[in-house]
């Protein structure tokens, strides 16, 4: 019978912006609900601009964090850098199969850090959220005139004689109508992607969150706990290696 072992893996700063990155996403979807059934929900135009205002100030805790876990990949342990999230290198594809064939199997791979269809999901977590994050904070500057863009959208859309730092929203008196008319054209592709991403994100979180369930129930781990707590138990050997074990 194989030993167990415990494996240090995620590291502090991994832990942090994961659970951090857990309460913005929700708050951000919830919040973000609440606006696209505003009119059905009948709030009234200061209800709207007071979940617009917290969705976005949510947003750049949103935004910092996922902006720390970038700069993180480069500066974590082994299992926190892009080496270990991205797919792709030498024998990934190898590494796919083996990995799909041994679980089909009953018996499958232990790794440590991300598993070879792990490092698929979470890259593409990655991506949708960078998407969210820069669509996001465009809006920002569009719709309430935050930064960063905001001063600039400001003296965009100002009327002849209203200081740009004025302005505020939902003031139509305060803008220049042509000018305010070019700017929302100009946002309105940005409103589209921030949706349809939305949805996308929302469905590759809760992919990802039923996949670390049946791969916990399937092989063990201590996957979820491993989280809290930055170590694996494993219950053999790890493919991505045993370094930095102790029983």
């Amino acid at each position: 019978m194989s030993e167990l072992k415990t494996y240090a893996v995620w590291d502090a700063g991994t832990r942090w912006f994961h659970w951090i990155n857990v309460l913005c996403v929700s708050a951000l979807a919830i919040i973000g609900l609440l606006i696209l059934n505003a009119d059905a929900l009948d709030l009234p135009t200061s209800g709207k601009l007071t979940l617009k205002t917290v969705h976005v100030f949510v947003g750049y805790v949103f935004a910092l964090n996922l902006l720390w876990r970038i700069i993180w990949a480069f500066l974590g342990n082994r299992h926190a850098r892009w080496s270990a999230i991205l797919p792709g290198g030498k024998g990934y594809c190898q590494s796919v199969r083996s990995y799909i064939t041994a679980f089909k199997s009953g018996h499958p791979e232990h790794y440590l850090g991300h598993n070879p269809l792990g490092r698929l999901g979470v890259s593409l977590l990655f991506l949708l959220m960078t998407i969210q994050a820069m669509t996001g904070l465009l809006l920002a500057g569009t719709d309430l005139f935050y930064p960063p863009l905001g001063h600039w959208i400001a003296q965009w859309v100002a009327a002849s004689g209203v200081a740009p730092d004025s302005l505020k929203p939902y003031s139509p008196e305060m803008y220049d109508s042509a000018a305010y008319e070019s700017m929302r054209a100009l946002r309105k592709p940005f409103v589209t992607i921030h949706q349809y991403n939305f949805y996308a994100l929302i469905s590759v979180v809760v992919l990802h969150i039923a996949s670390v369930i049946i791969t916990e129930l399937k092989e063990g781990g201590s996957i979820i706990s491993a989280m809290f707590t930055g170590q694996k138990i494993i219950n053999g050997r790890a493919v991505d290696g045993e370094r930095d074990s102790h029983n």
